[in-house]
Order: structure tokens, then sequence, then C-alpha cells
């Protein structure tokens, strides 16, 4: 896969996960759910730390939750900028497609959840009780301090759990719990494909890697 096609797919991806969280931020109050289906909500929530809502001050317990906000936040562009890199030297080398549009897909959900935390606190005001405003006088935080917005909830199954299941029996259970957007969906499922496609993945590295000791040993 062509550069120019990688980067077509990054960006189809960003304008699909922007445009559903502008619609969002600025149609729904926090909290605020639509039934589609019984299994699918559409249910507005904010997340300012990592997966499935940790913080870095949940885990080191001297930083404070804006320190930990902003460390975070610059840990997420150094990432992302590492992931271009491999994007490009993996199209440069003319790795597999399979990789490629792997690497696209991680970068390009990356970059949008980068996007709200670097900018969505100064272009919108809070969502609490109310709907947001889109480049009010005054955002609800800081630039580095925007919170991600999620919006897809699956509950395919709620209820209590049997009480012979070990530690969590008899306790109200719900699969699938955490709420996420267009751009984790494009994590997920870039890494999924390089766990599930892993030696077709990188079989080209492992050939490139394979000939170039065997040159060496030639050349000694």
């Amino acid at each position: 896969m062509s550069l120019k096609k990688a980067t077509l797919l990054i960006i189809v991806i960003l304008l699909i996960d922007q445009v559903s969280k502008f619609y969002i931020k600025t149609q729904f109050a926090l909290h605020h759910r639509i039934e589609v289906f019984e299994w699918f909500q559409i249910l507005f929530v904010e997340n300012d730390g990592m997966a499935w809502g940790t913080k870095l001050s949940d885990i080191f317990t001297g930083i404070s939750d804006r320190t930990a906000k902003l460390a975070l936040t610059i840990f997420r562009i150094v990432a992302v900028i590492g992931i271009g890199y491999w994007l490009v030297n993996s199209v440069r080398k003319k790795g597999p497609n399979i990789l490629i549009i792997a690497i696209a897909l991680i970068f390009a959900g990356a970059l949008g959840n980068i996007i709200d935390s670097v900018f969505y606190g100064v272009i919108f005001d809070d969502s609490y009780s109310q709907v947001a405003t889109f480049l009010p006088e005054v955002g609800y935080d800081s630039i580095f301090h925007g919170k991600v917005v999620d919006m897809l909830h699956f509950p395919i199954w709620q209820g209590v759990l049997p009480t012979w299941i070990p530690f969590v029996g008899g306790d109200y259970f719900t699969f699938f719990e955490p709420v996420f957007n267009v751009a984790d969906m494009a994590i997920s499922t870039g890494i999924g494909m390089l766990i599930v496609f892993n030696k077709s993945a990188f079989h080209h590295e492992e050939i490139a890697t394979g000939e170039k000791d065997e040159g060496s040993e030639n050349t000694i």
C-alpha cells in the first residue's frame, strides 16, 4: 500500500471520529443516552484518563490529576510521532498491506484522541447539565487538558452473576461495560490485526533481517 492510500485511510477515520464527537458534544448533555437497540446505546461520557478511565494519578499517587493529565497528553503526542515514523518506514520498505493498514488505523485512532486531549478544553465549554457550545468565550479547561469524548456503548448482557462464581458472584454485571469512540475502535482493530495476522504482517521484516544476516555471514 502506498503512503497516499494510507494517508487517505487516516483522513477518513479522523473525519468520522471528529464529526461524531462534535455532534455528540454539541447535541448531548453529559450522560445523556439514546437506546438504538437493546444491546446498543449512544451514551455521552468524557474520559480524562487512559483506557477504562484509568488515570496516571491513580497509579502514581504522588502527582496531581492535572500534572498526570498533561503528562499523559504529552506521552500520547510522542507515541503518535513514533507510530507515524513506523508507518512511513514500513511504506518505504514496501511492507505488507496488512501491516500498513494496521499501523494506519492505530495512528488515526491515537491522533483522533489526541485532538480531544489537546484542543477540546479550549474549543468547548463543559457539558454538565447542558449542551456544550463550540468556540465559547471561555472553554472548560486549558490547552492539553481536554477530555476524550466517548459515545458507543454495547450493553449486550446485564444481570446478576451466579453466586457460585468466585469473587464476583452475586454482583450486578454488564457485558460490555466500557463506552468508547471511533478512534478507540480504530486502535483496537489495528492492534487486533497485528495480533491475528502477526506472521503475515511481519513476514517481510523477518525475510529482510534474514537476508541481511546471510549477507553479513557471506562477507565474513
